[in-house]
């Protein structure tokens, strides 16, 4: 008998030490992934940083007349454009505002493109919906719906990070990616970093190279090539002048929400469509499309319409 309890006090302590042992693993984990995470951070501030001091030059001296560096690439089947843009808005206001997931559509609406936007919770998590269309008004079954998984993102006093991605989109498209980081600057000021990207198949690259033989023919976009023989300077067209004028439609969209916060909340949204549209006018050779009018009556009306989920 006094065997046996010998055998229950032992296999008693073994199980203790098993439990202290995974208890002391799962803190040891839990600190590791808090450190990488730390780690990953840090890293992520010193490569925003770095790059700033990198385009220091081309943010003071370009042809956008604000602190813009627009950079963009294509591959046989992916198209990417950034923007790295000094903002004039504390770290603070800029992280707070897109820190929110139900904020992101009152940023994103603006854009000429966006019909619809609406942010929803599934089992997958959070998920950004936009409804991309023309340049005039659309019922939202005449237009492309792009779901987005909304990524969790990275906020800290000194980085913020959000990702969305889409699997499928529409005409051949695929693999839809938008990014954005940024980090304060000395001077009151925040750094921003902004992607937008998504891969195309051979149906992709046939809806594109219709649209560049016909209504998009005389587009451009950013990324100058060479001169006229008026001294002029001549645009990228093409495949890359439309990612160049989608990302910058975007990040106009985001510059004018955050100057709009400064105003009375019942007068933001206003301010922002005026913000994104005179904005947009300053590089009327790759933005002009509408009339400030027909922006603001068609924009109002999708604003109302995205206050219930269609």
């Amino acid at each position: 008998m006094k065997q046996y309890s010998q055998v229950l006090k032992v296999g008693a302590w073994r199980s203790v030490s098993m439990l202290v042992i995974l208890l002391f693993s799962l803190i040891i984990s839990e600190k590791s992934f808090a450190t990488d995470e730390v780690y990953a951070v840090n890293a992520s501030v010193a490569a925003l940083k770095a790059k700033h001091t990198e385009l220091s030059k081309q943010l003071e001296n370009n042809q956008f007349n604000r602190a813009l560096f627009l950079h963009s690439e294509e591959s046989s089947h992916d198209l990417k454009g950034e923007i790295y843009a000094v903002v004039d808005y504390p770290f603070s206001t800029f992280n707070s505002a897109l820190s929110n997931p139900a904020h992101w559509c009152d940023a994103m609406v603006l854009n000429l493109n966006v019909k619809y936007c609406n942010m929803a919770s599934n089992q997958s998590g959070n998920v950004l919906t936009l409804n991309i269309g023309k340049k005039y008004p659309q019922p939202l079954a005449d237009t492309y719906r792009i779901e987005f998984k909304y990524q969790d993102i990275i906020t800290t006093p000194n980085y913020f990070v959000a990702e969305f991605d889409a699997k499928e989109g529409p005409l051949g498209t695929s693999d839809y990616r938008i990014l954005i980081e940024a980090t304060p600057l000395k001077d009151g000021h925040t750094f921003l970093h902004f992607t937008y990207a998504y891969s195309f198949g051979l149906a992709g690259r046939l809806a594109m190279q219709s649209y560049l033989a016909t209504v998009g023919r005389s587009k451009v976009g950013f990324t100058i090539t060479g001169k006229h023989s008026d001294g002029q300077p001549t645009y990228i067209q093409g495949i890359r002048g439309v990612v160049e004028r989608n990302t910058m439609r975007y990040y106009l969209a985001i510059d004018a929400y955050l100057a709009a916060l400064t105003s009375p909340t019942d007068t933001q949204l206003e301010k922002s469509l005026h913000y994104w549209y005179s904005n947009s006018e300053q590089y009327a050779s790759q933005l002009h499309e509408v009339e400030l009018d027909e922006y603001l009556d068609m924009k109002r009306s999708e604003y109302k319409r995205q206050q219930t989920q269609q």
